[in-house]
């Protein structure tokens, strides 16, 4: 049996995807539309205010083509925090008017493939950071699934610790070459969901998710192992641009 990589986990992650149903917003009165959107902020004033407390973390982006039109993503630190969230937006009038298309859950990780043996990662600032992130707010996200490939000679749990190793290494200094051009997000969801990872990309330019994917693709480690899902990408939607986008 090949060993298996130790990770650090750090918090709860839910990718919500959610459609509009227009016809139904439409339909409602003015008085009625600013009602739900009222309640909207307000879902999204508090989660500013976590955010602020450092005990969770959230992005929400309006998302292009038809799979979606929008999408929150929730950090937080527990996963029954992730499920009340969850439910109290349900229950909000707004809501009554989004269909959800897609959802994920994971959790933020980190593995051992690249660790320094001599910090404690209970401690380490930088560690921490990583692991409870504060997501940025930058114009453009980019969400898909994976999995590591495993079939025949491309098995990846088949490979020796040291073999993944140096392919990780080789992978994560191309992802080094887009550092302060896109920010990244891994988290694993191995008996969380239907895929192994899930990896959030931001960026202010949204062609460097294509540039980064593209390069990737030649890597070892994508091109014998990398088995991929659908991709998301959107805009930001800020809070006070909310208004606008749902305006009819």
């Amino acid at each position: 049996m090949s060993e298996a990589a130790k990770t650090l986990d750090g918090w709860y992650c839910l990718h919500d995807f959610r459609t509009m149903n227009w016809t139904a917003w439409k339909s409602l009165s003015s008085d009625e539309r600013e009602h739900a959107i009222q309640e909207l902020l307000t879902f999204l004033e508090k989660w500013e205010v976590t955010e602020a407390q450092q005990k969770g973390s959230h992005a929400f982006y309006t998302i292009v083509g038809q799979k979606a039109d929008f999408m929150m993503m929730l950090l937080r630190p527990t996963m029954k925090e992730l499920n009340e969230i969850e439910t109290a937006f349900n229950k909000t009038t707004f809501a009554e008017y989004t269909i959800p298309t897609y959802s994920y859950v994971s959790v933020v990780e980190l593995s051992n493939y690249m660790a320094s043996k001599d910090v404690d990662p209970e401690t380490d600032p930088m560690i921490q950071g990583r692991l409870k992130p504060t997501l940025p707010k930058w114009d453009h996200v980019c969400f898909y699934p994976m999995d590591k490939r495993r079939e025949g000679n491309d098995n990846w749990y088949m490979l020796s610790m040291d073999e993944r190793r140096e392919m990780m290494r080789s992978h994560g200094m191309i992802g080094r070459g887009y550092a302060g051009k896109v920010k990244q997000i891994i988290t694993g969801s191995v008996g969380f969901d239907d895929w192994e990872w899930g990896v959030t990309l931001f960026a202010n330019d949204v062609l460097q998710f294509k540039k980064l994917v593209y390069e990737m693709r030649f890597d070892e480690v994508s091109a014998r192992f990398g088995e991929f899902g659908s991709f998301y990408v959107g805009n930001i939607l800020p809070k006070e641009k909310v208004s606008s986008f749902l305006a009819v």
